[in-house]
């Protein structure tokens, strides 16, 4: 890596996430300062060696760093190339109080495959900008995993009492279907469908998921598509479907018409 230092920087219509920032820093080095939200951090070329509250730490491109709230750090490349990461910047209300920041002090960084994987699924939902359902549920399965890394819990009850909990879970998911169904393309957020359903947005995404073997946007999306189909059927032009089945515009509605069918709407209602 060489050059110019890089950077984009946004904020999101995600709640929950004040600011997203990709970056490149051939030979930046950050000084000592904090922020006044979560930082969870990923780096993506290179490694980066930081102090968090006067100890030091590092974070290779393996692991995901979680920097609490109004806690001083700095932050430098290990290498001479520089590294290149991606930053979500939480709400401080989103993952607890001062206990969990006290865990985040003691052990910032994790070795989670599973967690670093969905971080980098929700920055590509968000550069995109268009995918509101599933960086909502994106976004929710991140903080349950971080607040698992905090609190120490890992893992899910087991013995009898499974049973009884995959009956209401599937009671849940056919609740929040049902929703989906019902505003396929006005849509509806993942915070208002828990408050109906009485689940906490977590639960929902991952018991829709167990049930209906997809998670909840990737539903509402092939319901989109099929309600494009029909009125690309009636005759409607695609520019107007796009808006009326529930898409941003007709290159969005052209994007999930062709990965779900395989041809562009143009093509399927075409002579």
């Amino acid at each position: 890596m060489s050059g110019r230092a890089e950077v984009r920087a946004w904020r999101p219509g995600l709640p929950g996430v004040v600011e997203v920032l990709h970056a490149h820093f051939p030979s930046h080095a950050y000084p000592s300062h904090t922020h006044d939200a979560w930082t969870v951090l990923i780096v993506d070329e290179g490694a980066v060696r930081y102090d968090l509250d006067r100890h030091e730490h590092g974070l290779a491109q393996a692991q995901v760093s979680l920097l609490p709230p109004h806690v001083p750090h700095d932050g430098r490349s290990v290498f001479p190339g520089g590294f290149r990461k991606r930053v979500l910047y939480l709400a401080p209300n989103r993952l607890g109080g001062p206990d969990l920041i006290g865990a985040a002090v003691d052990q910032p960084e994790y070795v989670d495959a599973l967690l670093r994987h969905r971080i980098h699924q929700l920055h590509r939902v968000l550069s995109d900008g268009r995918e509101d359902l599933e960086a909502q549920s994106r976004l929710t399965l991140i903080e349950e995993r971080i607040q698992q890394h905090l609190t120490r819990q890992v893992g899910e009850p087991g013995g009898s009492a499974d049973v009884a909990k995959r009956l209401r879970d599937a009671g849940v998911a056919g609740r929040l279907r049902d929703l989906l169904d019902a505003h396929v393309a006005d849509g509806l957020t993942l915070e208002h469908a828990a408050r109906i359903v009485h689940a906490h947005p977590a639960h929902l995404v991952r018991a829709f998921s167990r049930e209906f073997g997809m998670p909840p946007h990737r539903y509402l999306t092939g319901r989109r598509v099929d309600l494009a189909r029909r009125y690309l059927l009636d005759g409607r032009p695609a520019a107007e479907v796009a808006t009326l089945a529930g898409f941003y515009d007709q290159s969005h509605l052209n994007r999930h018409f062709k990965k779900v069918l395989g041809v562009t709407p143009t093509s399927f209602a075409g002579p």
